[in-house]
């Protein structure tokens, strides 16, 4: 229904849904681009790489680009070298803008070579060998299909009263693959975005008319939706603010309304209603920030 009443919108009131990233094109040989972005957390880094290694797909047809942000560590430097001797990788230390995800994701992005773009979050653990096998028989299979969006599972809910709140089919960069294609004509990430840039990506991807296909037999593995205060859905308001600019302004109400939903939740008892509900108000005074020139909120 949301989707429908967007796009409905969105031919009475149009606007340019091209994000900040010029896409170079991909290389002869190379199908499959696994792009990283990470700053430190090596241990959670190591697990991700060792799901890539044990992957049946051909070295040499895939790569992993990681971007470290702030410049990069040494430790971020020393596991890429460490893991660039049995697999494809290239590190590339973040050189402006630190702490935008929007425009971390644009960087690996943009020295991306594949046909399909994978991208994965530092905390994403794949359990399946033939996983890139299997996204690439997908995509090949269903040529009408801009985005594949894998199975979400949630690790870590043996925490905290066994939370384990996950969207399963959320179309997030913790692990959704697009055709190369639909990411050079849609321009990649707003890069002013502090944070759920994937989620403003993918408003724009649903406006253009793309189209997704959710593949249940591909499983991975991501940390529950967890709100532990108001500064990270603090910046996220604060970098929807800005698409005023962009969107046309009922659009723009109509995303900003639509993300803030969840805040009444915070009044009622669960875990879930709590981290949803803190989202939603903080997002809301993220917004309220943003648009009366407030400093920028940071977190991670």
């Amino acid at each position: 229904m949301r989707e429908t009443i967007l796009k409905t919108l969105y031919r009475r009131f149009p606007f340019d849904v091209r994000g900040d990233c010029s896409v170079s094109g991909e290389a002869d040989g190379i199908v499959v681009s696994c792009v990283i972005n990470f700053y430190g957390r090596i241990k959670l880094l190591e697990g991700i790489l060792y799901s890539l290694k044990q992957q049946d797909f051909p070295h040499e047809m895939f790569e992993i680009i990681l971007v470290e942000d702030r410049g990069g560590t040494a430790e971020g430097r020393e596991v890429a070298d460490r893991f660039s001797e049995f697999l494809p990788v290239r590190y590339l230390p973040l050189d402006a803008n630190y702490g935008r995800m929007g425009y971390s994701r644009n960087y690996g992005l943009a020295h991306s070579r594949g046909r399909y773009v994978l991208f994965l979050d530092d905390d994403t653990v794949l359990h399946q060998d033939n996983f890139l096998s299997s996204l690439v028989s997908r995509f090949e299979a269903a040529p009408s299909a801009d985005a594949l969006v894998p199975h979400g599972n949630a690790s870590y809910s043996v925490i905290e009263g066994r939370y384990d709140y996950h969207d399963p089919f959320f179309m997030t960069s913790r692990c959704t693959a697009y055709r190369r294609t639909v990411l050079t004509e849609l321009g990649g990430f707003v890069s002013s975005f502090i944070g759920q840039e994937d989620v403003e990506f993918v408003i724009r991807f649903l406006l253009s008319g793309k189209k997704s296909l959710n593949v249940p037999e591909l499983n991975y593995f991501h940390p529950p939706l967890l709100v532990g205060n108001f500064n990270k859905p603090m910046a996220v308001g604060m970098s929807f603010s800005g698409l005023q600019k962009r969107y046309s302004m009922v659009l723009w109400i109509l995303v900003i309304l639509n993300c803030m939903r969840h805040a009444p939740l915070y009044l009622l008892p669960g875990r879930y209603n709590r981290e949803m509900g803190r989202f939603g108000i903080g997002f809301f005074l993220g917004v309220i920030k943003g648009l009366l020139g407030g400093r920028e909120v940071r977190y991670g």
